[in-house]
């Protein structure tokens, strides 16, 4: 038996012991004292309705009742009270009977066994019966809110972490030391262009620390960002760097995820352009369609077959795109010499 069994069995038995207590005391006070036949009824009282409560849970948990809505829980655990008030009734009334014939046990005063009180005895049984379950329930919300506050907290964790890990993308650090070192060549022979490094680079930077305070992005913003990353490159990889775009005007309001464009850009230029002898077209293409946002970059190169050496930005733009919600989908396809990523994402 685990812990949390343990518990709710010590729990049922203080409940139902106290029940027992309670009503021997409420006898006593009413009929001035304490008969063989007032424990009879208390103590198997208390008994049966344990049993039957004990059976109401397994079948509401077995079932997932609370996984139905408050109201159709609220249905079905108040026909199991009516039902198991009246099963402990019928239990309960020919076993006293039985013993008050044989003389086994004695009453100070008899009300008999008329309609009117036998539904008198099968409410107070159902109030009961219907106060544990009340109790019960309201321990099995707690129970479920406490975890659904942990899932919560978990995926808020393993959020902070995808974000983390995307970050670390981002912020690619051959990148920022190749981008230092081309502006340190730059100062002396090549003022202006040094100027116009910093300024890219800064742009960038600023973009991949502030991504995680927005949701979404358009495309013309990540376009700009995209613009500002390539400059920086296109001084390191100089002819090597040769990109080509192709964006529809229509896509420009687009949203996706802030950075999704850059990591698939960085992507290509790290394992494609990078890996490439004499470099290569880089392409980028967006346009919309039927309601989806469809971006393709594409570089030379092959697909590496390790999925962790194909980079954390892409790891992390899949993690995005199923935790996201939005139905978005992501490609890495081979065709000939060049390899191709695809994202949609619905508008």
């Amino acid at each position: 038996m685990s812990r949390t069994q343990l518990r709710t069995a010590l729990a049922d038995a203080a409940f139902w012991t106290g029940l027992a207590v309670f009503n021997l005391t409420l006898a006593a006070m009413v009929f001035g004292g304490m008969s063989s036949g007032s424990i009879l009824i208390s103590v198997l009282l208390s008994l049966e309705l344990w049993v039957i409560g004990g059976a109401m849970r397994r079948i509401a948990l077995r079932r997932h009742w609370f996984e139905l809505g408050p109201v159709r829980l609220a249905a079905r655990l108040l026909l199991c009270v009516l039902l198991g008030a009246a099963l402990a009734q019928l239990l309960l009334i020919p076993t006293l009977k039985l013993a008050l014939s044989q003389s086994w046990v004695s009453l100070p005063q008899s009300t008999g066994y008329r309609p009117a009180m036998l539904f008198v005895y099968w409410a107070n049984t159902a109030f009961m019966l219907g106060l544990w379950v009340a109790l019960w329930s309201w321990t099995m919300a707690m129970q479920r809110y406490r975890e659904g506050e942990i899932a919560r907290l978990n995926a808020e964790s393993l959020r902070n972490a995808f974000e983390l890990d995307s970050l670390r993308a981002r912020l690619n650090p051959h990148f920022v030391f190749n981008a230092l070192n081309n502006l340190r060549a730059l100062i002396n022979e090549d003022t202006e262009r040094a100027r116009e490094l910093v300024t890219r680079l800064s742009n960038t930077l600023r973009h991949a620390l502030d991504h995680s305070q927005r949701e979404q992005a358009s495309l013309a913003e990540e376009l700009a960002v995209v613009e500002d990353y390539l400059a920086v490159e296109a001084v390191h990889y100089e002819d090597r760097l040769r990109v080509q775009r192709e964006i529809n005007a229509d896509a420009l309001c687009a949203r996706l995820p802030p950075m999704a464009l850059q990591l698939l850009v960085e992507n290509a230029v790290k394992h494609g352009i990078a890996c490439t002898p004499g470099g290569g077209e880089l392409s980028v293409r967006a346009h919309c369609e039927n309601g989806r946002l469809h971006i393709e970059v594409g570089n030379p190169g092959r697909i590496d077959p390790e999925p962790a050496r194909r980079g954390v930005g892409l790891a992390y733009l899949r993690t995005r795109l199923a935790h996201g919600g939005n139905a978005g989908r992501f490609e890495l396809k081979q065709r000939g010499n060049r390899v191709t990523a695809q994202l949609e994402i619905p508008q």
